[in-house]
């Protein structure tokens, strides 16, 4: 049978964890064909699955927790939009309960400058009525508002070639350069999505190179000279990440962040109904209603590990065994490397290799319950309190200039959470009426740059965390006066704490750093990249693999495929 280590879903809807799985009336049998964590596409493909979660609730990061009576948040992965088209439809989620709110438009700057001539302050809004979105750049450059559509355009085409890499895995390295003549000839298949995207990119390749290697203000500057427009869309080029605007490999992070999309439309990103958490309660259901069993509660101590060196299932912390033929991982390299399988199952030199993986996370989440919506200075509230369009949002604060970003940056490098945070706010419940009581919100704070260790020695206290608090809290007052007031509730998770609560390594929401080092066939390490690890039987299936990044399902699904075709051959 087979066995699964669970873990979660994060940002904007990205896959990363630890050890999980969920509850099922269902008992914990002591055999399984695989103990994993995508444990759908395994169980339709004919093993009997089982998923083992930490925690009591079901997800990962990608949960919805009642953390202040009445108000329910989406924890830590807060949108959707990575969730790769095909499992959302193989799996049938919608039928399952999946329901997506879209949001138009959806982004919001406000700025802090005085208005002219006593009007409001100054704001960006883009959304998917292109000519709107014009006339709101046009506010600020006449130029940029003409060129805008071509720059969507631009980022579509490259976008759009990426995604045959999304759908299957890497190519496969060693079956090319090893082995037999058959075997060699086998592998030329895995070049098959490569040379699809090089033939969607076409004359574009040179452009692609540029973009995910250069900072993205290289390119920003050449298109856009108003610097709210160019703040604004810098932030996908930072969000997540510990890099600035002017970090070669910035421009990449932009490009992950366009390249998903949401009912059909590209690039979007939209509000999950009930939270994160309904993206992994319709995935269980489905993976339940095709045989697998999900159990929540249930924490994997260790890989047990066969006399002949290959995986045998796992051993939970109350010493229950369960014995499967494979075990899939979706907590991170570190965890399941580390932490999960026995050192003297793996070689030296690969420890070593897994000691340098980059987990670096700046992200500080704070999940705020409110007892009115937000009024900002940029966008008054009606005189009937109902949001406005710029409610549901991704309200962009402390961005109006690339500057502002890098001073953020800087701080968070020199061991100190900035003074003057750059911070994504979502209220998603302005479209999702089931987060809170009636006329109170939920509110996101999504914040960088912050350190895993203060000035790179000292754990956060409550007294460091409270601090930082007030200082988000501080400047969100300063764009809608009397938020401070409105608050009745509170959860910070520094990036230790996402690392305690869900298993993030380092607190880096993408299972490790999006880096140019660590992508494609070097996610996590260029021996592990076909999800194998160097224990038979043994397999990565989450957000630390390729594509990585929270490409949600991209990476459970790509390890499926690897599973059930050396199955056939256990």
């Amino acid at each position: 049978m087979a066995a699964a280590v669970r873990a979660g879903l994060w940002h904007r809807g990205v896959i990363s964890a630890t050890r999980r799985g969920s509850h099922s009336s269902t008992a914990l049998k002591p055999q399984y064909d695989a103990v994993i964590i995508g444990a759908a596409y395994l169980q339709k493909g004919g093993l009997k699955t089982a998923v083992l979660e930490r925690r009591h609730v079901l997800g990962g990061a990608a949960v919805s927790e009642e953390i202040i009576p009445g108000f329910h948040f989406s924890r830590a992965s807060y949108l959707l939009s990575l969730l790769r088209p095909h499992i959302y439809q193989d799996l049938e989620l919608k039928k399952h309960g999946l329901k997506v709110y879209m949001r138009d438009p959806y982004s919001f700057t406000p700025m802090l400058e005085d208005g002219v001539r006593g009007r409001p302050p100054p704001s960006l809004t883009l959304g998917a009525d292109l000519a709107k979105t014009q006339q709101e750049i046009g506010k600020f450059s006449e130029k940029d508002a003409k060129v805008y559509p071509d720059f969507l355009s631009y980022l579509e085409r490259l976008a759009c070639a990426i995604h045959p890499l999304l759908d299957a895995p890497p190519v496969d390295i060693p079956g090319l350069t090893q082995g037999s003549l058959r075997k060699k000839i086998s592998a030329l298949s895995s070049l098959k999505p490569l040379v699809k995207s090089g033939l969607k990119l076409e004359k574009n390749i040179p452009d692609f190179y540029e973009l995910v290697t250069a900072p993205v203000m290289k390119v920003l500057n050449r298109w856009f000279e108003s610097e709210p427009l160019r703040a604004t869309l810098a932030t996908d080029s930072v969000i997540g990440a510990n890099t600035s605007p002017n970090n070669p490999g910035s421009g990449y992070v932009l490009l992950h962040h366009v390249m998903g999309e949401l009912e059909k439309e590209k690039g979007a990103w939209g509000y999950v109904e009930g939270g994160m958490g309904g993206v992994s309660q319709s995935i269980a259901r489905s993976a339940r209603s095709l045989g697998a069993d999900i159990f929540t509660n249930r924490d994997v101590e260790q890989v047990l590990i066969g006399q002949d060196g290959s995986a045998k299932g796992v051993v939970l912390t109350d010493g229950t065994e369960v014995h499967s033929k494979v075990v899939l991982s979706n907590a991170t390299p570190y965890i399941t490397f580390k932490q999960l399988t026995p050192q003297d199952a793996l070689p030296e030199a690969f420890i070593t290799a897994v000691d340098q993986i980059d987990y670096t996370s700046p992200v500080t989440k704070i999940n705020v319950a409110v007892d009115k919506l937000p009024n900002f200075l940029a966008a008054a509230n009606s005189a009937d309190g109902k949001p406005g369009p710029h409610h549901q949002c991704s309200i962009h604060l402390n961005c109006e200039s690339v500057e502002v970003l890098e001073e953020a940056y800087r701080e968070g490098q020199q061991g100190r959470p900035s003074s003057r945070p750059m911070i994504e706010m979502t209220i998603p419940s302005v479209l999702d009426p089931t987060l809170a009581p009636p006329g109170c919100h939920v509110v996101s704070l999504f914040i960088q740059f912050t350190p895993y260790l203060l000035e790179g020695r000292h754990a956060w206290t409550d007294e460091d965390r409270e601090r930082f608090a007030d200082t988000a809290f501080d400047w969100v007052e300063r764009y809608a006066p009397g938020f401070k007031k409105s608050i009745v509730g509170k959860d910070i998770l520094t990036p230790a704490d996402l690392e305690r609560v869900f298993g993030l390594t380092g607190g880096n929401i993408f299972h490790g750093s999006m880096s140019l080092d660590q992508l494609y066939l070097a996610r996590p390490l260029p021996s592990v990249a076909d999800y194998r690890t160097p224990v038979k039987g043994l397999y990565l299936c989450g957000s630390g693999s390729p594509p990585g990044g929270g490409v949600m399902g991209a990476a459970g699904w790509n390890s499926a495929l690897k599973v059930l075709a050396d199955f056939k051959r256990l």
